[in-house]
């Protein structure tokens, strides 16, 4: 509920701070005195235009500020918040701040963080309900008539919506397999063609890099082969060094026990042999590692040219080819088994949709067995409320199949006709501002709404009515903000009666300095003021004496 309002700088008002409590709350004053200013600077945190208008003269900027306190923050809330990732801790006041500069632009604030209009605008809902004069949501608007109904007859909304989802997923998933299925058997000779071409070709993974390396090998032995067999004749024959490296070996072995040098000379020479040959070893693996065999080569190249084609064919890489085997194998198997898939997904949607049509016919039963007794409800309020020749009707229609949805197979609206013979229209094109009020005064004592905003205003309702309607209206009044928070703009005395709070709007001048105040009434102070609103500009001994009865019979 709304628990603190501070305002600066906003028109004629300068400074205010009220507090607000559970209960009716009740809202006078005389005329022009600044009541409106009281709704603007309201409208504001709940993301209404910011106007620099609003800013008082001589300022540079006007703030709003609204706090809101809840034993434990509202579902719908919490989903606006969460999906802006606006962090509210628990059991901490929600305090929602907006700022107007007199040169235009604003700023606004949930908890200190900045938010854009938007975001207060998505919260008014949960937040505050007006009703006025000329008020176009709530109520009167008839995107959430359907959900009023619901919640009047106890109705397993998420039941449904669950249903349709169920529903929805099922028949798009049989919507894909069909379009799976349909474009693979237009492409079934042609995969056949292609999945034959790769099953002759035989790609395997790696088998590019492997050529590749092949062919590189066999190209250095081309480009070498003069060099190695050069140098494989200076190593082999009688007359190569190697050769007379080991001859002069076995001579020097035969006379090394002469003397120590010819023994180290040996070793030397010993060392020098083995050396040679394992360079002559590595020499012939080298020469038969780049050994260049022409028609190998060439089967390589057009290996390699076979693949590298196949691969810019079907535009992946050649190292690809396998997977796109693999997926050619499966969009045949597809094809091949999609008649069985099918069925089985056809049986599924069906079936869901069966569950959803049975919810949505149960639900379209409650709802017109609900809005009878909505109609009666409403009915029972009206003549009360001086409008006994009106009739209320609460209309629930099929909707075509194609415009079904989470909420079902209804539209429902509320329907009134005020006058006798008349047809049955909705509220807003034929109620007068009096009147569209008493009858979302009425609605909302018959529907006796849980779960709506935490916070009630209804502006003015009383307008043009006194005597027994405006009891009647009080007595509503009082009786919805039972249990909740309900704040009442009235001109009337007998409304202003049942507040359990009592706010005063008055309107001061000094000099050139006009300013609009409000302030909280003590018990000398209501009197007073509803003394006031039965007798005019002088208040007589009989006003208050009528006062004091009014108070004493609420």
């Amino acid at each position: 509920m709304l628990t603190r309002l501070s305002i600066r700088n906003v028109v004629l008002i300068e400074a205010l701070d009220l507090d607000f409590s559970h209960g009716l709350g009740v809202l006078t004053g005389e005329t022009g005195a600044g009541k409106s200013i009281l709704l603007d600077a309201l409208g504001l945190v709940l993301g209404n235009r910011a106007d620099s208008g609003l800013v008082r003269s001589g300022e540079d900027q006007a703030s709003v500020t609204a706090s809101f306190e809840f034993a434990r923050l509202p579902g719908g809330i919490q989903a606006v918040l969460g999906e802006a990732a606006v962090d509210v801790e628990p059991g901490e006041p929600l305090i929602v701040k907006r700022r107007v500069k007199a040169d235009g632009g604003s700023k606004a604030f949930v908890n200190d963080q900045p938010v854009s209009a938007g975001l207060l605008r998505e919260l008014a809902g949960h937040l505050v309900e007006l009703h006025g004069q000329h008020d176009d949501r709530g109520l009167v608007n008839p995107r959430g008539h359907r959900l009023l109904l619901d919640r009047y007859a106890g109705a397993d909304a998420a039941g449904l919506e669950a249903a349709w989802k169920g529903w929805r997923s099922a028949a798009d998933a049989l919507d894909e397999a069909r379009a799976a299925v349909t474009k693979a058997g237009a492409d079934r000779d042609l995969l056949l063609a292609h999945l034959a071409e790769l099953t002759a070709l035989e790609p395997a993974e790696g088998e590019e890099e492997q050529l590749a390396e092949a062919r590189a090998t066999m190209q250095k032995g081309e480009r070498l082969s003069g060099d190695l067999a050069e140098l494989q004749h200076l190593w082999t024959g009688s007359d190569s060094a190697l050769a007379g490296l080991r001859s002069a070996a076995r001579r020097l072995d035969r006379i090394a026990g002469e003397h120590p040098l010819l023994a180290d000379a040996l070793a030397a020479l010993d060392r020098a042999v083995i050396e040679a040959s394992e360079a002559e070893d590595k020499l012939g693996r080298a020469g038969e590692a780049l050994s260049h065999d022409p028609a190998a080569l060439d089967g390589i190249e057009t290996r390699l040219f076979e693949l590298r084609a196949m691969a810019r064919k079907h535009q992946c890489q050649v190292d690809d080819l396998p997977r796109r085997m693999r997926e050619m194998r499966a969009e045949l198997d597809l094809i091949e088994g999609g008649e069985a898939g099918l069925a089985e997904l056809e049986a599924a949607a069906a079936a869901a949709g069966e569950r959803y049509r049975a919810k949505a016919a149960a639900l379209s039963a409650l709802r017109s067995e609900a809005a009878v007794r909505l109609d009666a409800a409403v009915a029972g309020e009206l003549a009360p409320l001086k409008l006994d020749a009106a009739k209320f009707r609460t209309s629930v229609t099929r909707l075509p199949d194609d415009r079904w949805g989470p909420a079902g197979m209804d539209a429902v609206e509320f329907l009134i006709s005020t006058n006798p013979g008349a047809p049955f229209a909705p509220l807003a094109k034929i109620a007068s501002g009096g009147e569209l009020s008493r009858f979302i005064l009425a609605l909302k004592v018959a529907l006796a709404e849980q779960g709506g905003a935490a916070t009630v205003i209804f502006d003015e309702i009383d307008r043009g009515v006194g005597g027994a309607v405006a009891s009647a209206i009080g007595e509503r009044l009082s009786r919805l903000a039972e249990g909740g928070q309900l704040l009442a703009v009235t001109h009337s005395p007998q409304v202003a009666a049942r507040g359990q709070q009592h706010y005063v709007i008055a309107k001061s001048s000094e000099g050139t300095v006009t300013r609009t105040s409000v302030h909280l009434l003590d018990a000398a102070g209501r009197q007073e003021e509803i003394a006031r609103m039965l007798s005019g500009a002088e208040v007589t001994a009989e006003a208050r004496a009528q006062a004091d009865r009014l108070l004493e019979g609420v």
